[in-house]
């Protein structure tokens, strides 16, 4: 669900060990950080199951979305006061995403 993606977040922003415990298996993780969307399989998604925070990639996206979309209503203040704690987002923006259907397209125009 997306309101545990939001609850998870809440959570993630006030509690430093649950930031250190992100970021030891962010660094443990065996894959390529580029591929957002298995890093947060991975990494992200079973630690907020552990919390009884489940929410999927779809649902994490969602939330970034919203996010985003919610800047773009930012005054110049809240935007300068924002870029100083910039929280960074898990798929938006980041790497590039494994995609099934790219792949298999990219793989058809080949043949």
């Amino acid at each position: 669900m997306i309101d545990n993606a939001v609850k998870f977040f809440d959570r993630y922003k006030s509690d430093e060990a649950l930031r250190r415990r992100v970021a030891e298996a962010t660094e443990a993780y065996p894959g390529s950080l580029e591929i957002r969307e298995a890093l947060v399989e991975a990494v992200l998604l079973p630690i907020a199951a552990e919390l009884g925070l489940d929410f999927s990639v779809e649902e994490l996206r969602a939330y970034e979305t919203r996010r985003k979309m919610s800047r773009l209503t930012e005054t110049d203040e809240e935007y300068f006061a924002r870029i100083d704690s910039e929280e960074s987002f898990w798929l938006l923006d980041n790497g590039w995403e494994y995609d099934d259907e790219v792949l298999r397209a990219g793989e058809e125009r080949r043949k």
